[in-house]
């Protein structure tokens, strides 16, 4: 049922997902290729969470982090990717008003801890290069639960404040999403309700906390590079640039995909565009995370070498 009939009025209770592309056949090649990214990513993500937390020589703030960070890889994957594995394989693929919302409100918590996430780890490699002497105290337990605790407050908010506006608006016309997924601006489109404060608000949320955390990390690693570059040893900026190049390159990822998609004017690029950007944020980075960490780190790589040693002699 997707509308129902209210005097004069059409209330949409339900939208159809249009999906990456109508071609049969590249919808099979399209659906081989994501569930073959979609099973890594999941098989990547829980094997580095595993392996955290058998050894005890990774049992440090970085990882830590790392953990959560490869948990919210899984859940932004999993908001979308099985719902656009079905919209491969069937001709009109439905999704109800909750469960649009759901999945938004799901993509919105998720990719808000990840940025809060990646700020976090900034913070530490800053303090772990900055103030060597100073790590133990100022990278605690506590301070760790405590920059936690901050990411999943941040992520509830602002999925809070995307849900209450998703709820506000009034679809009562074509309930027609061009995306793959229910993404906040294609049903902003769809509304026949007044979209101002709906749309001030989550940009508001949003735009306050990549502001934030850009910030963090900018400044973090402007310290990391003054102090890198008064080292003396040549080896010393070597180890010192290694322990931040996994985490370089995932936020470089994130974030540039991330401004092309909600910071760069909408004229652009287009919806089409959009939709490739999507899938790259969504699906591949979450895949690409857990490889990055584990070929460019070598305390996850020995760590591995000692787990798959130890299950082979045992």
């Amino acid at each position: 049922m997707d509308a129902l009939v209210d005097g004069n009025n059409t209330e949409v209770t339900g939208f159809i997902l249009l999906g990456l592309t109508d071609d049969q056949i590249l919808r099979i090649i399209l659906f081989m290729i994501i569930l073959c990214i979609y099973l890594v990513t999941i098989f990547g993500n829980l094997s580095t969470i595993i392996l955290i937390r058998l050894s005890s020589q990774l049992h440090y703030p970085m990882y830590f982090f790392l953990s959560h960070l490869v948990f919210t890889d899984m859940g932004l994957s999993s908001s979308v990717t099985p719902n656009m594995l079905v919209n491969f394989l069937v001709e009109r693929n439905t999704i109800s008003y909750l469960g649009c919302a759901i999945q938004l409100g799901s993509v919105v918590f998720f990719g808000t801890m990840e940025c809060f996430l990646l700020a976090a780890m900034a913070y530490d490699r800053f303090m772990a290069i900055c103030s060597p002497l100073l790590y133990s105290t100022k990278m605690s337990t506590q301070v760790c639960v405590q920059l936690l605790v901050v990411a999943y407050v941040g992520g509830f908010v602002n999925d809070f404040s995307f849900t209450i506006c998703v709820y506000s608006l009034v679809f009562c016309g074509p309930n027609r999403v061009n995306h793959f997924f229910c993404d906040f601006a294609p049903l902003v489109k769809l509304s026949c309700s007044d979209i101002t404060v709906s749309t001030i608000v989550p940009s508001f949320t949003a735009g306050s906390i990549i502001v934030v955390t850009v910030f963090v990390i900018a400044v973090s690693y402007i310290c990391i590079l003054i102090t890198i570059l008064k080292m003396r040893s040549t080896e010393g900026r070597h180890r010192a640039f290694s322990t931040c190049a996994s985490h370089l390159t995932a936020v470089t990822l994130y974030y540039g995909t991330i401004t092309f998609i909600y910071v760069m004017p909408k004229s652009c690029y287009t919806t089409d565009q959009n939709k490739v950007i999507s899938v790259f944020y969504m699906v591949v980075i979450p895949m690409l995370n857990p490889l990055i960490y584990s070929l460019r780190n070598n305390e996850i790589k020995g760590a591995l070498k000692r787990q798959l040693a130890r299950k082979m002699f045992s």
